[in-house]
């Protein structure tokens, strides 16, 4: 095979795992989005949360708004990074490396954020409230465990 046709070969490969890691990115942080979902509505629908509780979490909820935001908009520019780094070394170089490295702390920023302003919102829950809280999140991270499960 010609020196062409492995550059050639190596940049299809190249974007290909930018595109499968850009799906990866999308697909971890979709369940966390519909976790947010069953939680929201646990949390406003079937709580009973008093006013204080109330006003509290909808801090907490717009702090963390602000800051999820930007944390996407980072993965974004991570993403590009990777783009770039992938199309100027057209192979697994230093710059795609630095790139992957910083894609993953920011999914891993994301995660650890996102479990902050869980802890924060059940820190607002009487023992009753939090307990119900907790099997939501549970079964949102765990949908396949149940508490018989026993591996």
């Amino acid at each position: 095979m010609s020196w062409g046709k492995r550059l050639a070969l190596i940049a299809v490969v190249a974007f290909l795992a930018a595109l499968a890691g850009t799906y990866a990115g999308r697909t971890i942080f979709a369940p966390e989005r519909q976790s947010e979902t069953e939680l929201h509505a646990l949390l406003h629908r079937e709580l009973n949360l008093d006013a204080a509780q109330r006003a509290k979490i909808e801090a907490i909820e717009q702090r963390f708004a602000t800051r999820r935001r930007a944390l996407e908009l980072e993965m974004r520019a991570a993403n590009a990074h990777l783009a770039a780094a992938m199309q100027a070394e057209h192979g697994y170089g230093p710059e795609v490396t630095a790139a992957i490295d910083h894609t993953h702390m920011v999914m891993g920023q994301m995660q650890k954020e996102t479990l902050e302003h869980l802890f924060a919102m059940r820190a607002v829950l009487r023992p009753d409230q939090a307990a119900m809280f907790d099997r939501t999140v549970t079964k949102a991270l765990a949908p396949d465990n149940t508490p018989s499960d026993t591996r």
